[in-house]
This record gives structure tokens, sequence and C-alpha cells, in this order.
């Protein structure tokens, strides 16, 4: 059917999916973690932004434990980013400390991306260094134990 101007012409490369769930519990964020990691692939990046505390290392933790992680998952604030072993190695990136990167931070953080399923959290601080993401993940506080998690792709990833 031709386009008649009332409507945008849609096609399958136009789609954007989005999933958009409440979490009651840290166990309920991991398992939506999970989900999403059951779609992924070695070169896979994910962004994972959300205010201080709203659970982007919760949700990390248990996509990384979907990926086959047995090590303990831990924010690396501090450290910049981590590095699992897994089937298919899974690194988890936070930017939070870092203002802008420049060409020989972007070296250090490279290995990062080499093979792996990457978790950025933090990722507007990466700024066009970083690897096009195959989904965007988005967390708020509802409350003190219910999270608004928002799951953005391009991809149709049957969530």
């Amino acid at each position: 059917m031709p386009n008649d101007g009332r409507s945008p012409a849609t096609s399958v490369s136009d789609t954007i999916t989005v999933l958009e769930v409440v979490t009651g519990s840290p166990e309920e964020t991991e398992a939506l973690a999970a989900r999403l990691a059951g779609l992924l692939r070695a070169g896979d990046v994910v962004a994972v932004s959300g205010e201080l505390g709203a659970g982007k290392t919760t949700f990390v933790r248990g996509a990384a434990r979907a990926l086959g992680v047995r090590e303990p998952v831990s924010s690396p604030t501090f450290t910049i980013g981590h590095r699992y072993d897994a089937p298919v190695p899974v690194a988890h990136l936070d930017l939070y400390r870092i203002a802008g990167i420049d060409p020989e931070e972007w070296a250090d953080l490279e290995p990062y991306f080499d093979g792996t399923v990457a978790f950025v959290e933090w990722p507007e601080h990466g700024g066009d260094w970083l690897p096009e993401t195959r989904a965007t993940v988005t967390l708020n506080h509802v409350d003190e134990s219910h999270r608004q998690v928002s799951i953005d792709s391009d991809d149709d990833l049957g969530l």
C-alpha cells in the first residue's frame, strides 16, 4: 500500500524495539538481564545507564552470570574495567570517573571490547570512542525496592 502522507512509511529496518519493565528486587533485575544475555554474542556492546544506585551493576551481574561468569561480579568504578572468563568473555566497564576519552585512554580500553560481550556503565562519558551498541539499558528508581528498566535496541531482540 502506498504511503498517503498521513503516516510515516516503515520497514523492518526502521523497527526500534523497546522493552520496559518494573522489577521489584535485585533478583528480578538480574533475571531480566539474563534474558537479554541469552541473545548476546561476542562483539556486542550494551550501554547501561542510570543514576547512582539504580542497579546498573546488579543488571550486569545477572547478565554476566547467564553468560557463564562464575567469579564475583562487582563494580569496576575505581579500576575502570573488569574482564571475566566465560565461554564468551565478558567485559564490564564503568566510565563514571572519566571526563572524556583521549586516544591514549582508548588504547587502554580497547582490549575490553576484543571478542567479548561488553557492558559499559556511564557510556555517555565515552563519547564517540565507544563501539556501536547492540542494546541500551536504562535503570531508574521507582522507589526503594523497585526499578524501571528499559531495554532499547535497533534489533528485535525478542524479549
